[in-house]
């Protein structure tokens, strides 16, 4: 269990985040279209999990406005920006701001995903949420990075995120 903080109060989730140099858990995610993707889905393809409680929030939506903007200029990478949003709320925010360089994959079903990277909150105002992380994933799914936020409202470090990749 790792805790992390929303304004100062803690909070736990259920566990903490895939180790560095292992496989990443594979998932079963809703994309805005009502599809089904997997770690399959990408296979080849260097991948950063942005993940979050909310897209309707400030921070959420600024991780996803700037690795929309970093993406486009990676090659052989893909990011998913990942939460328990429907897809619909998802797909109106990406439509609105014109992000076009990320997937918005959602866990709303059963929150798997959340689970299997030990990062959905088991108590406090965000209970059923994810945490907010990041994590690195190179072309053969294994992790090369991994940081949950500390702070719920404080943005990811996306310099080392980035720097990640270019190692992966």
């Amino acid at each position: 269990m790792a805790k992390v903080t929303l304004k100062g109060n803690p909070i736990n989730t259920s566990s903490n985040l895939p180790e560095i140099g292992t496989k990443g858990p594979n998932f079963l995610l809703t994309a805005t279209d009502l599809s089904v993707h997997s770690l399959t889905n990408y296979a080849g393809n260097k991948l950063v999990l942005n993940i979050f409680p909310s897209i309707d929030t400030g921070t959420c939506a600024q991780s996803v406005r700037t690795f929309n903007q970093e993406a486009s200029e990676l090659e052989n990478t893909k990011v998913l920006c990942i939460s328990r949003d429907l897809p619909f709320a998802q797909k109106r925010f990406c439509g609105a701001e014109g992000l076009e360089n990320v997937v918005n994959l959602s866990d709303f079903k059963d929150g798997s995903f959340g689970k299997a990277y030990g990062l959905d909150f088991i108590d406090g105002p965000l209970e059923g949420l994810h945490s907010r992380c990041v994590v690195v994933l190179d072309e053969n799914g294994t992790v090369k990075y991994t940081e949950q936020v500390n702070e719920i409202v404080d943005e990811p470090n996306y310099k080392a995120a980035l720097e990640a990749l270019q190692d992966a």
